[in-house]
Parts: structure tokens; sequence; C-alpha cells
């Protein structure tokens, strides 16, 4: 087997923390809300992931009315709808390549006690998922996790058959599924149902946790779906730290050059073309052309970073946020939970029919008030709460050692 030195080429020094992966984790979980947040404000809220599949896909809307708000909100959404999502499984990747690399230093075992962490990713992602929202990512990224994490010890042409297989059965699921929809004329045009609606407009809030458990296999198709585009997504993300692409130095600076021009040289004509196509391409839009836009997303925010100023508000901001994403990503959900369902201050069936200016709005207050709070909380904690909570408990897991490889 291949030894550790020769799978795992350092790109930073021991212990260093590589500052753009802070940063792209911050936009990351920033951009997922961005597609999120249609999803609070819509008629039926969440309900929206069963009913109504496609009902975030971008520019379909205008198509049908070209006004200026349609187009607004149809570039927004356009902007986020799965490109961060993609970036954020990337990243996951990349966590996993650090865990991995910081056990094969200290001579402990792996997977070891990271299966632990994994379950207790997935306790926090059913968790959320139970008490918040129904599009949690973290009970899906545990499962996908525990796979990956047994083939970093692997030599590297396992994961790459790994890799090069769990892409091509995604592709083939997409195709399979896209071939099935244009078969047929427009075979989802169905709306939320009403009793949905109102569940999210005028329902107490443990009838909704009650919803969720109801149809909890429904709204967990996407993470089921798209398990093959995780593993892919993970692998791949462990390949691009391991060959140094997220480090400061001029082999980093190469490789994000080359994310940015064809990441989003190809990635964007090709997304624009397929949500402007309509409904029936949206498993192309969201599960293959906008994971090529996520990866010109690390080169476009990577070549952000290199001319920006290490030490400004709005780096240490994203930073911030990205040092905590976690966190983060479970405080924004519940802000948005708490400002649009009826139990909270129910903004989402106040607002109905007055346009997507309020929804964008939300959108950038929730982030200002995220990178804000991030920014306070890490300058008298080391960490967000959510990851103290999982160091916490983790600290008595026991490791064995043994050399890796």
């Amino acid at each position: 087997m291949t030894s550790t030195n020769q799978q795992t080429p350092a790109p930073a020094r021991s212990g260093a923390r590589l500052p753009l992966l802070d940063v792209l984790r911050g936009v990351a979980v920033m951009g997922t809300l961005g597609t999120n947040v249609w999803l609070f404000a819509a008629p039926g809220a969440e309900a929206g992931i069963i009913f109504v599949p496609d009902t975030i896909g971008p520019m379909t809307a205008f198509r049908e009315d070209p006004s200026a708000a349609t187009l607004a909100q149809g570039l927004f959404a356009f902007a986020a709808n799965g490109k961060f999502l993609a970036l954020l499984t990337l990243l996951f990747g990349v966590g996993l390549a650090i865990q991995f690399r910081s056990a094969a230093r200290r001579g402990g075992r792996w997977p070891g006690p990271y299966k632990w962490r994994a379950l207790f990713l997935f306790a926090e992602g059913l968790v959320h998922f139970t008490l918040v929202f129904a599009a949690d990512v973290l009970m899906g990224y545990a499962v996908a996790s525990i796979a990956v994490a047994w083939l970093l010890s692997r030599a590297s042409r396992v994961r790459n058959a790994v890799m090069w297989t769990a892409a091509a059965l995604h592709l083939a699921f997409v195709g399979l599924v896209t071939a099935a929809l244009l078969s047929e004329p427009d075979p989802r045009g169905a709306e939320v149902p009403p009793g949905a609606v109102e569940l999210y407009a005028d329902g107490g809030y443990l009838e909704q946790v009650a919803f969720r458990l109801d149809n909890a296999l429904l709204f967990r198709a996407e993470p089921i779906i798209t398990f093959a585009l995780m593993v892919f997504m993970f692998l791949l993300g462990v390949r691009l730290f391991r060959a140094g692409t997220f480090g400061d130095d001029g082999t980093g600076r190469r490789i994000r050059g080359r994310l940015l021009v064809w990441g989003l040289g190809i990635g964007v004509p090709v997304n624009l073309a397929t949500s402007l196509a309509g409904s029936d391409l949206f498993m192309l839009d969201r599960y293959v052309a906008a994971p090529v836009v996520g990866l010109g997303l690390v080169g476009a925010v990577g070549w952000i970073v290199d001319r920006a100023d290490p030490a400004g508000r709005a780096v240490t901001a994203v930073s911030s946020l990205g040092r905590m994403a976690m966190s983060g990503y479970v405080a924004q959900n519940v802000v948005c939970v708490l400002v649009c369902y009826g139990f909270g201050l129910g903004l989402a069936s106040r607002l109905a029919g007055t346009g997507p200016w309020w929804v964008m709005g939300l959108w950038a207050s929730v982030c200002a008030l995220l990178l804000t709070a991030s920014t306070l909380w890490l300058r008298r904690f080391r960490t967000g709460p959510l990851e103290a909570l999982q160091k916490t408990v983790l600290a008595g897991v026991p490791e064995r050692r043994r050399v890796i490889g």
C-alpha cells in the first residue's frame, strides 16, 4: 500500500490553517442560504421539496413573466442554485483530507475515532432536520463521509476508480431521469396543496415537526439520489487539497486559475442554458452544470482573496463565518424559520404576492447578521458553539495509535 507521505503531500505547514478554506466555507454557507431562502419564503415553505421539486428553478418563471422583479429573482436564484451546495460538498471532502493528515501525523488509527465524528454529525443533522429544516445536508454528508473516510487510507488508484465510477453512475442516473421527464410534457405541474400552505402560514411548530417526520423519506430524497455525487465531490475535494489547490503559493494560484477559467467558462453557459430550458432539465441544471460552476467558484474566490487585504473587515468577517460554518449553517435556518413561518413573524404569509425584493433583503440581512455575530463570537471564543459542542462530546473518545499506511 502506498505510504502516507506518498499519498498526502503537505500543502501547508503542520498545524497551519489555510485562510482561503475559511473564506470559501463562509461563502458556501451564505450561498446555500441564497437557495434555501426561497423555500422559506414560498407558499408551503419546505413542503415544496415534495410537491414541486423544481420550485426554486431559477429562470423558468422569467420566460412567462419578463418583468424586472422576475428577472431579479431569476438571476439571484440562478447564481445560487446548486453551486454553493456543490462548493460546500467539495469543502467537506477537503475537511476529511485535513483530518486524515492530522491523524497520520499523530500516528492514529484511521478511520478510527472519525466514525464517532460522523455519527455525531448524523445526530446533529437528524436534530436539525426534525426541529428546524427539512433540507438538511448534514445527515447525507455523515453517511457519505464514512465510505470516503475508509478510502483515504487506500491506494490512489482505488480512490480514483471509485471517484470516476461515482461520477459515471451519477451522470447515468441524471440522464435517465431527464430522459423520462422529456418524454412526458411537464409531468410535475403540481402546486403545494392548500393544507401544506396553511400549515406553514398558520400551523403550530409541533405540527410542522410532525409533518417532517411523516414525510421524512420524501424530504430525504435529495441526499439519496445524489449520494454518488457526494462521494465524487468528497474525493475530488481530497484530490484538490493534496494537489495544493488551497495554498497561497504559486501551485495553488495556478490550479485555482485553471478552475476559474474552466469552471466558469464552461459551467456558466451550460448552466444558463439548462436553467432557461425549463423544469424538465432541472436535474441537469442543479446536479451537473451547477457543480461545474462550483469548481469555478473556488478559482473566483481564490482570485479575490489573493488580491484582498487578509486583515480587512470583509475577509475577516467571511473567514470568521467559515471557521464556524456548522453553527452558521444551522443558525441561518433557525433565523429564517422564525422570520418566515406562522408561529414566528409569519412574513412569508404576510408578504406573499409582494414580489421577490423582500426575500433578497432577508437573505442580505441574515448574511449580515451571521458575519457580524461570527466575528464577535470568535473574538471571545476559539470555535463556534456547535463546533465546541462536537469537540467536547468527542473529547472522551479514545484514540488507538497505529501508523497509517
